[in-house]
């Protein structure tokens, strides 16, 4: 009984010895556990706090700062697949967190020390570590945080160059104002970023002889992307700006003359227009202007002659001629305008700047191809003429003093001082309008062309010629397409004695007798004078090209309204931008 009792209680002991032991080891163990995930907790412990929108904490100031991360974004990013918080924030590590805990030290170079070794023999890395610069730019300021991409991506180059502005910010807007910053603007990333001209870890101050952007060395650097690049390049000024007249003087002289010339044209002019459809809008209303029931809408009334205003020729350019500008307008105007919505949606729909560039391309030479057989035409004509043509003629679009009394008798007639002025072939507003054209050409034409053929122009030209061809070009457009499509527009289409609008003399060549009469009545009674009036009279156009033009014009109409609206959203919305 004894022995039995003696063996039961030693298996006691023995039970007893292994719970405790048991025991021992779960705590140790647990205990263990506990302090290996409080070393390194996995990325969804830290986000189980860190990504709690709103979360402040204490920097090292005492000052709070949101530890907000967005996780969507932080699992998209290059790191998300192969890095955890810990492996970056491992000095940040303690559970709890120290209170007032300075910030966190990120060192990059750990896993990229080549990066770190360039990074650190910048001008960015020596403001940082050398001079303990808070605000110089570190990894994080330019490749971002959380959402950092593969820096191969288009995506990710994109955000850098926004990084770089963040900093940067005069610099950055004077790059955006250039096709390089305009096509970036527009989401692709082919044309010369920040860190293409100036490096990226190697970056150092422009007047450093190491720099890429050095006099130097620029080159060198242009030709990475101009293959045959001049040292006319080497003066090209890719911060240039309007503002500063101590550093870029040409190019403020230049934009306040344009600046001038565009607020000169729309003041003159949007005044004659609102004055013109006042006055013309009360005359129709009393019944002075002309009837309200054209003659040959009469029932049983034939329709009376037509005159012949302009032979096919004229009008098949014409309307080639208004295609052209139209796409000009929308590839040129989408790149200028190139922050807005609309702009990236266009580009996008042509394929990219560069398909978008080419369609501009050839919609000029088209353009300036009808521009020089007009020119051909009229140079031959006035050749074989040249001993009875009158320069300053009815029949010559040449401005005489008439004009100008003309425009004075106008302004008379629009406050009620006088009559309604008698035209003859040409008015004054019309003159205007052809002689614009030729401003025009030079201005955009020669100004596209320059641009267009950078290698040709910088080979006899300095680069600093580029920025004013960029700035002129732009401005020049801009002034081309509000002022057709406002202008232009008011005086062919839309002013009160043209309604219902269009008018389709460009697209039939004819118009009414009684219209002629009208409104070019020196021409008629010279005409009827000489007794010449009958060599011009045609039936009127049939009933199909009556809708066909008028539903052409229509068309053409709300095309150049809708490119006018566009304009004017990326006019207002750089306006704003600016304030």
């Amino acid at each position: 009984m004894r022995v039995v009792l003696a063996a039961a209680t030693n298996a006691m002991a023995v039970i007893k010895m292994a719970l405790f032991c048991a025991l021992f080891c779960s705590v140790v163990g647990t205990q263990a556990a506990a302090a290996a995930a409080a070393e390194k907790p996995d990325s969804a412990v830290c986000l189980g706090c860190h990504g709690n929108e709103g979360f402040e904490a204490p920097d090292a100031s005492g000052k709070p700062r949101s530890l907000h991360v967005a996780q969507a974004k932080f699992e998209k990013s290059v790191h998300a697949s192969f890095l955890s918080c810990a492996d970056c924030h491992s000095d940040r590590l303690e559970i709890p967190h120290k209170e007032n805990a300075p910030g966190s030290k990120v060192d990059c170079g750990s896993c990229h020390p080549d990066q770190k070794a360039a990074y650190l023999a910048s001008v960015h890395g020596r403001e940082a570590v050398e001079k303990g610069n808070p605000k110089a730019a570190t990894c994080a300021s330019c490749h971002s945080k959380h959402d950092i991409r593969r820096v191969g991506t288009d995506e990710a180059k994109l955000a850098i160059v926004q990084n770089c502005g963040a900093c940067h910010r005069e610099n950055f807007r004077s790059y955006t104002d250039t096709y390089h910053g305009q096509v970036n603007t527009l989401g692709y990333t082919y044309t010369a970023k920040c860190f293409d001209c100036h490096a990226s870890h190697t970056i150092q101050r422009v007047n450093d002889p190491a720099s890429s952007v050095y006099p130097d060395n620029r080159l060198k650097t242009c030709q990475k992307c101009h293959a045959g690049a001049t040292t006319g390049f080497v003066t090209f000024q890719p911060h240039a700006n309007t503002h500063d007249f101590g550093r870029y003087p040409i190019m403020w002289i230049v934009s306040k003359f344009m600046i001038g010339l565009l607020a000169g044209v729309f003041a003159f002019f949007w005044l004659h227009s609102a004055l013109w459809f006042y006055r013309e809008y009360r005359d129709r209303k009393e019944g002075k202007s002309r009837p309200h029931v054209k003659a040959e809408a009469i029932p049983g009334k034939a329709p009376e002659k037509h005159y012949q205003r302009f032979a096919l020729g004229w009008r098949i350019g014409h309307f080639v001629f208004a295609l052209s500008v139209m796409a000009l307008v929308l590839t040129g105007m989408a790149v200028f305008y190139a922050e807005t919505a609309w702009a990236k949606t266009i580009v996008d729909a042509f394929g990219g700047p560069r398909v978008t560039a080419l369609v501009h391309r050839i919609c000029a030479v088209v353009m300036l191809g009808i521009f020089c057989v007009h020119l051909i035409f009229v140079a031959t004509k006035l050749w074989k003429n040249r001993r009875s043509f009158r320069w300053l003629g009815p029949d010559s679009l040449v401005p005489n003093l008439n004009d100008l009394w003309d425009m004075i008798n106008m302004f008379k007639w629009f406050f009620g001082k006088g009559p309604r002025p008698q035209f003859d072939r040409w008015t004054y507003w019309e003159k205007f309008d052809y002689w614009a054209v030729f401003w025009g050409m030079g201005i955009i034409g020669g100004s596209g062309m320059m641009l267009a053929f950078p290698n040709v122009t910088a080979s006899f030209l300095p680069g600093w010629v580029f920025n004013i061809a960029t700035l002129v070009h732009g401005e020049e457009a801009f002034l081309a397409a509000v002022f057709l499509f406002t202008v232009h527009f008011f005086n062919n289409h839309l002013r009160p004695d043209k309604y219902p609008p269009p008018d389709i003399v460009m697209f039939t060549g004819a118009v009414a007798l009684d219209e002629f009469k009208r409104e070019h009545t020196l021409e008629y009674q010279r005409l009827v004078a000489l007794g010449q009036l009958e060599k011009f009279l045609v039936d009127a156009p049939s009933k199909p090209l009556t809708l066909g033009s008028r539903m052409l014009g229509i068309v053409l109409i709300l095309c150049g309204l809708s490119l006018l609206v566009m304009v004017l959203i990326g006019f207002l919305g750089g306006i704003s931008a600016v304030h």
